[in-house]
């Protein structure tokens, strides 16, 4: 007897008005209603039937509704190690051209940036550092040196720690590193197959795997940054980095799991898995934080070029381009539009149950995203810096972090497609669930912006002399 394995399936659904042969009424209880045959239906042959589902049959009150079902089994082309293609292309519904004009856009927007950054780097920064280092050699060149402006004027204060609630931000840093960083690997381990759809919710479980385990660079990195800036309360700014976003998300996540289980919803998630998701957070993702804490703060302090006086320079006032909150609220714009297409089909598939499985796409997409955000950050941390203004902690951490903003607009948008009922649970666990996406996007590109802005500022300031 030969055997064969179904690599595929096709379901048709229509409405039909079936009769019993023989005027037959069947009872509701003897089975004989199952040995009857139906005058619709032709024993042996494929009712080749073309009613569409969408237009329902009409049924009067108390007549009998009899739900058939018909089989035909067919020979395929399709390998069995190839059975989850039709997932994996999307079934052609979405062509690839859309993907590569998407990937074509964003890759235009990085190169303008680059251009942009490669401009001032070569050409301002040059010509700054060759002025700042020239030696004057007479008493007009002394003369202009004293009078001299610029980036070079804010040495003293430009490491400045930030005055406003420098814990916050090194929670920032090592949480916006600790989703980086998972997001990455979830990513790359898609495109490469592993995270086949063929094992349902390997994506997911991976995911919190993943982020568990890159806590202890979240705790590196926030006890490093606070140690250097004289932080003292380190058992707070560690618990802070393990609690703050997987506390937000969890607490969030139960609170619409109570309501979803009042309602009897198929959403909602039993109790026992509650609990272990509850059980990893505490067990594993928390001491792995303060593990990574404890050999931050067992490192020395990140080391300046220049040295940080004791009274803090006046800001001059800025004209109205070069306002800090100008850059902070525009600059989101550029990184958001490099993605704009490929955000699309995700949220698709996250809220209208559509599979997305072109993990290669999202990887460079991605990565368009990380150096969007870091170009366009650079380059508006320079102007401020050129304009005297010494406090860039916040501004390189919300210029980047902007995008998420955009975002969260671009879903009170994308929200009409869906054509959900009225429900309040409904805006509940949309926004909901959107804030805290959006708030990871925050964290994620905020941590990018800083970290090129740091590197970028440290090596300016290590290029000149400053006396």
């Amino acid at each position: 007897m030969d055997e064969y394995r179904v690599v595929s399936f096709l379901v048709e659904p229509v409405s039909i008005a079936h009769e019993y042969a023989g005027n037959y009424r069947w009872d509701g209880v003897s089975s004989d209603g199952y040995k009857k045959p139906l005058l619709s239906c032709i024993k042996g042959m494929h009712m080749n039937v073309d009613v569409p589902a969408s237009k329902p049959q009409i049924v009067e009150a108390g007549a009998d509704i009899i739900f058939t079902y018909d089989v035909m089994w067919s020979p395929s082309d399709v390998p069995w190690a190839s059975r989850w293609d039709v997932y994996l292309n999307e079934n052609h519904m979405v062509p690839a051209q859309v993907h590569w004009y998407s990937i074509t856009n964003s890759l235009m927007v990085v190169i303008f940036l680059s251009l942009l950054v490669a401009n001032v780097l070569i050409r301002n920064l040059r010509r700054d550092i060759a002025g700042y280092n020239a030696v004057p050699l007479t008493d007009e060149e002394r003369e202009e040196e004293l009078d001299e402006s610029g980036w070079k004027l804010i040495h003293a204060d430009v490491f400045r720690p930030p005055s406003t609630m420098p814990m916050i931000f090194c929670v920032f840093v090592g949480s916006g590193l600790q989703i980086c960083l998972a997001t990455f690997v979830c990513i790359i381990f898609s495109a490469i197959g592993f995270l086949s759809p063929a094992r349902r919710g390997s994506l997911m479980t991976m995911s919190l795997v993943f982020y568990m385990l890159f806590g202890s660079f979240a705790g590196y990195a926030s006890s490093r940054l606070y140690k250097t800036f004289r932080g003292r309360n380190w058992q707070v700014c560690t618990l802070a980095t393990a609690m703050l976003f997987p506390g937000c998300t969890f607490g969030l996540f139960v609170f619409f799991n109570i309501i979803l289980s009042f309602v009897h919803s198929s959403g909602s998630v039993p109790f026992l898995d509650v609990l272990i998701v509850g059980t990893m957070w505490c067990c594993v993702s928390v001491p792995l934080v303060f593990l990574g804490a404890y050999f931050g703060y067992k490192k020395d302090v990140y080391s300046y070029p220049t040295k940080t006086s004791t009274v803090c320079r006046v800001i001059p006032e800025p004209n109205v381009l070069l306002n800090p909150k100008v850059g902070m609220i525009f600059a989101g714009m550029v990184p958001f539009a490099a993605t704009y297409v490929e955000l699309f089909f995700i949220m698709t598939s996250l809220w209208m149950d559509q599979y997305y499985y072109v993990f290669g796409f999202t990887l460079i997409v991605y990565l368009l995203l990380l150096i969007t955000c870091a170009e366009g950050s650079i380059l508006l941390c320079y102007y401020q810096l050129c304009a005297e203004n010494h406090r860039w902690w916040w501004y390189s951490f919300f210029t980047s972090g902007s995008t998420a903003f955009y975002m969260m607009a671009y879903s009170f948008v994308w929200f009409r497609q869906l054509e959900s009922s009225k429900m309040m649970l409904t805006y509940m666990l949309y926004f909901g669930y959107m804030f805290i996406i959006c708030f990871g996007v925050f964290l994620t590109t905020g941590m990018v912006g800083f970290v090129s802005c740091y590197i970028f500022t440290r090596r300016i300031f290590g290029a000149i002399k400053v006396d």
